[in-house]
């Protein structure tokens, strides 16, 4: 090589070296990546307007089942009049009775195979995304978007958890309600799991000196739980009992018990008293009525094989709830009659109300829901997923006061904590001799609406017949409970978290939103209205009662 080459090459080294110099520098010295767009949680929800493609949203898909004439799940929600409630709507269970719109199954998210999707996902993955917090995330979006929030923001601080008494530790006044979960969907071998929270009005918390009171709290929430658990089917209310944590009657001058004085440490509800107590002392106590300005917070999960109670960090859904109005015992019968009158003139359900500020029913109450995105962040439903809520939250025949959780609350203090389904005895419904899920086993011939739920087929049903020996176990006085019962096994709890891990990046819940692993045979995807075949058979049943028979 020539002197000037050697020079040359030297000089080419050295660039090198600069630029690598250079490299290594602004490696070291990387300006910060610009933040993410603070996520609005109201922009999906506000882009899709006020349209609504499916005007028959508030009829579940589990509406469409193919009943065949010897599979009714349909008495769960259609029942007789009891008490208050009288839509009386067994009719249903025998009869197809739909609008013109509802004849076409607008679930179509049913007939979907999503194998191949599923099938891409691992169980780490699966049990990474249903651990992680998407809750706590949409509490601090709310407040911090531009141009506010008009609706209900969580204010309940979840991680921080609950007291012994079952109280959030955050002061929001928000308490934890333990309670046997609703008959075949909201079961964790079908796919959730959920929790429901109860919150009364100030007023209801304060003294008569407008002082707050854990002890009169619990006196008012003791006496609205006798209020909404007694067996309406009870004609007499002087008769009704109801076994409650241990409270104090001389905080409230009121003598729950019957017995002729005020005490400490009473743990019975006969009758009702007259009215609330403390702050609340003038509103008057309705039995199977809400007080005006009780909330609810109802959470929908993934079930997690490794919890002890099932319950995912990551939410489905977040469903809140209030009171907004109270209306008297004639005004109510005259909505649902108005309701029947709907129903037989063919007419579409309609409801005031947007997705900022929820639906609002013909009884007073207020929904709003968040839903997961494509990414798993909790947004707001839009208006025409806020009207999927809205048909079991109105006109069923089975609820109390257009509700389902808190009628099916564990007596006492027991009840009084978050949802755990272990120790909790599979008991009748009133009126019923044998257990619930015993009862629904035989009446629906599976384990969930569709008869689609293979691994409670293959547990319970042996040559197709209810092995009733076997599920009693979980009855009272058996050696199992209805975690024991209704707990799927890791491979199907796994393989439903990843069904419905698929239906959240399709972001497609206006076609349905059923946890499912494969599309069902026993569905409808058109109907022709007319018999369900199930009164020729003797399968019609009017007495589905919410309430339960514990004691």
């Amino acid at each position: 090589m020539t002197k000037a080459g050697a020079r040359g090459a030297v000089v080419l080294l050295l660039a090198l070296g600069g630029m690598l110099a250079s490299a290594a520098v602004w490696r070291t010295h990387r300006p910060p990546p610009l933040p993410e767009p603070l996520f609005d949680p109201l922009a999906q929800a506000l882009a899709s307007g006020s349209g609504v493609a499916n005007r028959e949203a508030p009829i579940p898909s589990m509406c469409y089942t193919k009943t065949e004439g010897v599979s009714n799940p349909c008495w769960t929600c259609h029942t007789g009049g009891v008490g208050f409630n009288v839509m009386d709507d067994a009719s249903l269970q025998a009869e197809y009775a739909f609008s013109d719109v509802g004849l076409t199954n607008h679930w179509s998210n049913l007939f979907t195979d999503r194998s191949a999707a599923m099938a891409e996902l691992s169980d780490e993955e699966v049990l990474r995304y249903i651990r992680e917090d998407n809750y706590t995330p949409l509490r601090h979006a709310l407040p911090r978007r531009a141009g506010g929030f008009k609706g209900w923001v969580p204010d309940l601080d979840l991680p921080r958890g609950f007291d012994d008494e079952g109280f959030a530790r955050d002061g929001s006044g928000w308490r934890a309600v333990r309670y046997k979960p609703f008959l075949g969907t909201f079961w964790p071998t079908n796919g959730s799991t959920d929790d429901v929270f109860i919150r009364l009005p100030v007023a209801f918390r304060t003294d008569a000196r407008g002082q707050d009171s854990r002890e009169v709290y619990r006196l008012n929430l003791a006496i609205l739980e006798a209020a909404m658990t007694m067996d309406p089917g009870l004609s007499e209310l002087a008769r009704a009992r109801r076994r409650v944590e241990p409270v104090d009657e001389r905080v409230g001058g009121v003598d729950l018990d019957g017995d002729g004085q005020l005490s400490a440490g009473v743990e019975v509800v006969r009758g009702l008293p007259a009215t609330y107590v403390g702050g609340a002392a003038g509103v008057k106590v309705r039995r199977a009525f809400y007080p005006r300005g009780v909330e609810f917070l109802h959470t929908v999960r993934y079930v997690d094989p490794d919890a002890p109670t099932l319950l995912s960090t990551r939410m489905k859904e977040v469903r809140y709830s209030r009171k907004a109005e109270e209306y008297s015992n004639e005004q109510v019968m005259a909505f649902y009659a108005a309701e029947q009158e709907k129903k037989r003139r063919n007419r579409l359900p309609s409801f005031p109300g947007t997705p900022e500020l929820g639906l609002i029913n013909e009884f007073g109450w207020r929904l709003q829901g968040f839903i997961e995105d494509a990414r798993g962040r909790l947004r707001l439903q839009t208006l025409e997923e806020h009207a999927f809520c809205m048909g079991c939250h109105t006109n069923l025949g089975v609820t109390v006061d257009q509700t389902f959780g808190f009628p099916r609350k564990l007596p006492g203090r027991e009840g009084w904590r978050h949802q755990d389904l272990r120790g909790i005895p599979d008991v009748p419904q009133a009126g019923h001799a044998k257990p619930e899920v015993l009862t629904y086993f035989e009446r629906v011939k599976g384990g969930d609406e569709f008869r689609a739920n293979d691994e409670l087929l293959a547990r319970f049903f042996a040559a197709g017949v209810v092995d009733e020996a076997a599920v009693r176990r979980a009855a009272p006085g058996g050696d199992r409970d209805l975690a024991w019962l209704l707990t799927p096994s890791r491979e199907r709890a796994l393989a439903l978290d990843r069904a419905y891990m698929v239906l959240v990046r399709e972001q497609g819940f206006a076609k349905g939103r059923d946890t499912l692993l494969a599309p069902p045979r026993n569905v409808l995807s058109q109907v022709e209205n007319g018999s369900t075949d199930l009164e020729s058979t003797g399968l019609v049943f009017e007495d589905g009662r919410l309430h339960l028979t514990w004691e």
